[in-house]
């Protein structure tokens, strides 16, 4: 594939994800917030009850859900989409690149 291909290509899909992830987040609704889940102390409750249960692993585990299940709703949504587009234009430019040893020729032995 011709340079001038990958580049056009590359842009393509940063044009396509970058401006979907400017969509979604224009798009998005705010967060609305709960007054009973932003409770600190329902939270100081609920975390010492899942330790009990499960120890300091269970409390990590829980939040580590809650947060990644936040990357998917609303304008988080949006950030999510277009670290995407940029990990997968990257990877993109990785594997449609030729090696640079295939590409140029080999130099000729230095004489001395």
């Amino acid at each position: 594939m011709s340079p001038q291909k990958i580049n056009r290509l590359t842009v393509l899909l940063l044009a396509l994800g970058l401006g979907s992830a400017l969509a979604i987040y224009v798009l998005a609704a705010p967060a609305a917030t709960d007054p009973m889940r932003d409770d600190p102390l329902r939270q100081k409750r609920y975390n010492r009850e899942l330790a009990m249960y499960g120890g300091k692993a269970n409390v990590v585990s829980a939040e580590l859900i809650d947060w990644f299940g936040g990357l998917w709703q609303g304008r988080a949504l949006a950030g999510t989409v277009a670290a995407l587009t940029l990990g997968g234009a990257w990877l993109f430019r990785i594997v449609a690149t030729p090696p640079a040893a295939a590409t140029e020729p080999p130099e000729p032995p230095a004489r001395s």
